[in-house]
């Protein structure tokens, strides 16, 4: 699966490639992506829509900042929480 982000005059953005939402409020929403963990920062955010199985997250608000971190080394993206739970 591709990851894409797509940003629309910093007020509504749709990105492809999410595995897992971490954690969202009204000032940042926590993505697990294929790339790594994806935080958005802004103001009064809202998710629009969420789809896991296709790996698809829309959201509006003030976007004010997009930071990846990358994933652990050793770590892969099927080390999340699941597959913890599951060993």
């Amino acid at each position: 699966m591709d990851e894409k982000v797509m940003l629309s005059n910093r007020k509504v953005g749709s990105f492809t490639g999410v595995l897992d939402v971490i954690s969202f409020d009204l000032d940042a929403v926590l993505l697990e992506t294929e790339m790594g963990m994806l935080q958005i920062k802004g103001k009064n955010l809202h998710v629009n829509r969420l789809n896991l199985e296709k790996g698809e997250v829309d959201l509006d608000g003030e976007i004010c900042a997009l930071d990846y971190s990358s994933l652990p080394k050793g770590k892969s993206k099927d080390d999340g929480f699941w597959m913890k739970l599951l060993k």
